[in-house]
């Protein structure tokens, strides 16, 4: 544009010829959207699953939320090492050959017009998507922000990110605070922003028919913000909470004592999250007017020259085209040059930088990482040196570095790579790092492990020079899954394009991040070069570091010491010594497909999937893909068992042999990971899942490979040790976060007969046998029942060899009685419950706060649509009263929702007809949407699948309830369900502070307690502000005197 602003326009290319689809085919895709999430399941492995969310849908177990029966929630996904490393992992995982790049026409006609209606995969009915990338350099934060003495720059060392909330607090066009997310909310979109060191992400998705108003509201944010006091002053509270919720996380931590170690003055130095001291107490202290400096700071880097904008919708390239001309040009340009920093490169290169540093995680476990701080990388993009060697240094399969310090029982996971965030890649550094996750004997190895992944270097050095068959391999892997890669989700799209405009060369925009175009071992032999023992960062966590690390880092408080690399070890790192001789390159990979024929059908197509074989032993539901036609095929079977639920030792034996086995095929399967078939074994309630998927010529392989261990499954008492300490940390995890305890407990009084989370820690804590495994394993692979669903590019011939070759290898009984998966909850009395519980982290200050309300008489489809919509309407003005206009306690804030929810019912009610009928539509349209990928079908069937429920069309009845529903009616739900008589159920977990009676003492000395036990839990009482509800003293007592409500399936 005249203005500077660089911005790209994808139409929806669904007609190349260019005819324009018919006026019926258009109406019928004008909107659209989905409600199903797309199943990226790419940790493979063993999945721990503790609690479904049965009540989110309807309360008394009628329906899950999730595919699978899994709860995400209990995973420890937030702060898992392991979590962290498989999506680091998933990260450098590029297509790399030029070969297979496409015309922009192609890309665009295969990834965006698919289907005509079809444009987002996990919420689909976004019809029009758009983003906007900022150049906003963080180096340059600093002193634009502050123009006064050195000392007050440290104070407000994080304006970018205040600046995005307060930026979209209204505009002088459209000056309602709230006045764009609540349009976007009523019409089916929703909006994000993000913020990295050297970028500023602002995104948004909206119905087609609305796109251009929305385009409109949202550039306003650029062109002229209102950026309000009274707004601000209260965002100062909502960063500070946000600060204090992310002060528990040990990756959080890492990143800031990182940080710390850069040289003076460096940026990498500065705080990056923002809290009510540096936002706010400090600034007054010094007379510094916060609002003048946001405004300061927006002019000086929201310039429409420093901007890339990424539009997508079905509208033509001109619409667009003029759309965003008249709407975009109005940016402002301030004419200063883009900030540069190349002179504040090396910023690691201090002596301070090169130790070895304990810490104290606030979780358990061990784990080391190795980190070299290397010149910018960001300019080889075309050969992605660190790609390369992480490709190599990550390997898992035989003859690894990984591999071998398993035997060893020294560690459970290895990351090597860059995680191309800002922070690990920008143009003053790259990152490359080397993370392993120890066991308890690793930990005790630590320089051991170190030098072992030298040899991980040196045998990538060999590669480089000797071998290009590995190289090959890659790009061919990469290379089959760029040419049959499944649609994107626009909203990713478009961000990930308007990152990329920011980064690459223009013919680069739609590839760079995906192909690996130039193979030049020169370039990559540097950057190995400069992994040397001198320049590296030792990083060793550990709960077993506690009361040797005096050393504190000031933002968030992280326990450490500081020393010297042994000289002994860093001299073996630099000799030549003799590589193991289990350390061997890759061997040739026999799960790369080559075959990517569609198959032709040998029964009659269907719409939705059909048992095709039943037995005894088990049954089979299977659709052959008509839609996608890709060359890939979904497994999955879930084998039940009702042994899993009889006692809290069974569920963790049962937790235990799923992680065994996944242990066990770590090394095997790691090939097929490789090779882009994916699998996830899930410890369910009511048996094992497995999950695998990828392209079909290979999978069976895979398949059979995961079921022969099973049926073999064997272990030695070293690998028992090792996963049940691991089982402990995994535990010990989960219960420390308070959310999570907050839905253990309320899961605990909700099920009957639950084994909760503590229950199950402190009976592992007393120890299990290797006999007691072995004997529960044979007895659960002695009698099952096995259901599957087969999808995608397989016979109905070759789905049937699935369920055979399960029944044929594992040669199981058949139930001698029935084990029907349901979910029951007990019938809560006529009035407000609550169970206040102090959090199990002492070092944890934040308090979580739950609200449940039970709704009885959950029956039909039409009862369920109510809860959706009214969701929808309450979504965005619930997050506005709770979390952008109040900033309360947790017993305040349990007052305020009774309040939100007073005020709600009068608006509802006042809610004009058209009001109604938008919202209503919106959310059909988010339900006709086809699906954008087959994994959201699948993901949808087999959610009917693994509950037992079979209706497969349950979107279609859905959508028919939808259009029978009045405003009366969802008025008369809400007030029959907010009467005297309403059922509701408070869980409060209260933080540790000075401020709930804890002296600084018990907090600080607590603070990384994560060695200690894990005690039972703490009842506390109610305060004076809620005298007249009722408390629960005792969750076991109290809920034994409760009914149980009977389980209905929703089938009409």
């Amino acid at each position: 544009l005249q203005n500077g602003l660089c911005a790209l326009l994808i139409s929806d290319l669904n007609y190349l010829d260019g005819a324009p689809a018919s006026s019926e085919e258009e109406e019928e895709d004008n909107d659209g959207g989905s409600e199903e999430g797309s199943d990226e399941y790419d940790d493979s492995g063993a999945e721990i699953e503790d609690g479904r969310e049965d009540d989110d849908e309807c309360d008394e177990g009628d329906e899950s939320e999730d595919s699978d029966g899994d709860n995400e929630d209990f995973n420890d996904s937030d702060d898992s090492e392991l979590e962290e490393l498989a999506e680091k992992e998933e990260t450098r995982k590029r297509g790399c050959s030029e070969k297979q790049v496409l015309s922009f026409l192609e890309f665009l006609t295969r990834c965006v017009s698919k289907y005509s209606s079809c444009l987002v995969v996990a919420r689909p009915a976004w019809e029009g998507t758009a983003r906007t990338n900022c150049s906003s350099s963080w180096a340059d934060h600093p002193s634009c922000w502050y123009s006064v003495t050195s000392s007050a720059c440290e104070l407000l060392m994080s304006p970018w990110c205040f600046f995005v909330a307060v930026v979209f607090m209204g505009s002088l066009k459209y000056p309602d605070e709230n006045g764009f997310d609540a349009f976007l909310k009523k019409h089916g979109g929703g909006d994000n922003a993000s913020t990295d060191c050297e970028r500023t992400v602002f995104q948004f998705d909206v119905q087609r028919k609305y796109f251009k108003e929305a385009l409109d509201r949202w550039a306003q944010f650029f062109i002229h913000p209102l950026m309000i006091r009274d707004a601000i002053d209260r965002e100062v509270e909502a960063v500070d909470s946000e600060y204090q919720l992310a002060r528990p996380s040990d990756a959080n931590r890492k990143e800031m004592l990182f940080g710390s170690l850069a040289r003076p003055g460096h940026p990498m130095k500065k705080f990056f999250w923002g809290n009510a001291d540096t936002l706010k107490h400090e600034p007054k202290l010094n007379n510094i007017d916060t609002y003048t400096r946001l405004r300061e700071f927006w002019q000086r880097h929201y310039s429409a020259h420093y901007m890339t904008l990424v539009v997508q919708s079905k509208e033509t390239l001109d619409t667009l085209e003029k759309w965003v001309t008249e709407i975009f040009s109005e940016i402002p340009n301030n004419g200063l040059p883009k900030p540069s920093f190349g002179h504040l490169t090396q910023p690691f290169d201090t002596p301070e930088f090169h130790k070895l540093y304990r810490v104290v995680p606030i979780r358990k476990v061990h784990s080391l990482t190795i980190t070299w701080a290397l010149p910018p990388q960001e300019q080889y993009y075309r050969v992605k040196p660190l790609h390369y060697i992480s490709w190599l240094v990550g390997h898992e399969g035989k003859g690894s570095v990984l591999s071998f310090l398993r035997k060893k029982f020294w560690a459970l996971a290895l990351y090597g790579g860059n995680g191309e965030t800002g922070f690990e890649q920008n143009s003053t550094y790259s990152i490359f790092s080397i993370s392993v996750t120890l066991t308890d004997e690793g930990y005790k190895h630590f320089y051991e492990v170190w030098c072992c992944t030298k040899r991980a270097c040196l045998k990538s050095t060999f590669i480089i020079f000797l071998l290009c068959r590995i190289w090959e391999e890659i790009q061919k892997i990469e290379a089959n899954e760029f040419h049959y890669q499944e649609q994107t989700d626009p909203v990713d799209y478009v961000e990930n394009l308007c990152e990329n405009m920011q980064l690459f060369q223009k013919e680069d925009f739609l590839t760079g991040d995906q192909l690996l175009f130039e193979y030049k071992p020169e370039i990559i032999a540097d950057a190995l070069n400069q992994l040397s023992p001198q320049r590296a960062n030792l990083v060793l966590l550990s709960a077993a570091n506690e009361g040797q690390c005096h050393l504190k880092e000031k933002w968030f408080g992280t326990q450490y010491s500081m020393e010297d690399i042994d000289r002994y070890w860093s001299d073996l790192w630099d000799s030549d010594f003799e590589l193991n001789q289990d350390l061997h390159l890759p061997e040739e990979n026999k799960y790369i497909a080559t075959d990517f024929a569609l198959k032709v059908a040998d029964c009659p197509e269907t719409e939705y999937p059909v048992k095709i074989l039943s037995t005894q032993q088990g049954c089979l539901w299977y659709r052959k893909d008509d839609k996608f036609k890709i060359p890939k095929g979904y497994v999955r079977f879930h084998l039940i068992s009702p042994l899993i639920q009889q006692s809290a030792e069974n569920i963790i034996l049962f937790d235990t042999f799923v992680n065994i086995l996944s242990h066990n095929l770590g090394e095997p399967a790691y090939e097929a990971d490789v090779a882009q078939l994916e699998y996830k074994l899930v410890a369910g309630e009511y048996g094992l899942i497995i999950r695998v998927k990828g392209f079909n010529h290979k999978l069976p392989l895979l398949f059979q490979l995961i079921i022969d261990y099973l049926s073999d499954f064997s272990f030695t008492p070293a690998v028992f040790e090792m996963i049940t300490e691991q089982l402990k940390k995994t535990y010990y995890n989960i219960l420390i976060k308070p959310e999570t305890l907050a839905k253990d407990v309320r899961l605990l009084i909700l099920e009957h007969g639950r084994w909760s989370m503590i229950d199950k820690y402190q009976t592992l804590m007393k120890g299990l046998s290797i006999e007691a495994l072995s004997a529960f394993v044979s007895a659960f692979k002695s009698q099952l029942f096995v259901e599957g669903l087969v999808q995608g590019n397989f016979t109905s011939r070759e789905a049937k060899d699935f369920l055979n070759y399960v029944v044929q290898k594992l040669q199981f009984a058949p139930l001698a009685h029935p084990c029907p998966v349901q979910f029951r909850v007990v019938d809560l009395p006529n009035t407000h419950l609550l169970c206040k519980v102090k959090t199990l982290n002492k070092g944890d200050a934040n308090s979580e706060v739950t609200v449940y309300y039970q709704v009885t008489g959950c029956r039909h489809c039409h009862f369920c649509c109510n809860f959706v919509l009214f969701q929808m309407h309450m979504e965005e003005p619930c997050f506005d009263f709770l979390r952008t206009k109040q900033t309360l306690g947790s017993e305040l804030v349990d007052r305020k929702i009774e309040e939100f929810l007073s005020c709600f019912e009068e608006k509802i009610k006042d809610l004009t007809e058209e009001a109604f009928s938008t919202q209503v539509t919106a959310l059909i349209k988010l339900k006709e949407c086809e699906d954008s990928h087959l994994g959201e079908e699948v993901d949808r069937n087999w959610n009917e699948v693994v509950t037992q429920q079979y209706l497969f069309d349950r979107l279609a009845r859905e959508i028919e309830a939808l259009k029978s529903i009045t405003q009366a009616d969802l008025v008369n739900w809400f007030q029959a369900h907010r009467s005297n008589q309403r059922k509701v159920l408070s869980v409060h977990v209260i933080g540790y502070g000075k401020h709930e009676g804890d002296s600084e003492m018990t907090a600080v000395s607590g603070q990384n307690s994560s060695s200690g036990e894990i005690p039972h839990l703490v009842l506390l009482p109610p305060s004076s502000l809620m005298s007249d509800i009722t408390s629960i003293k005792d969750i076991k007592a109290y809920t034994s005197t409760l009914n149980v409500l009977p389980y209905h399936k929703i089938l009409k």
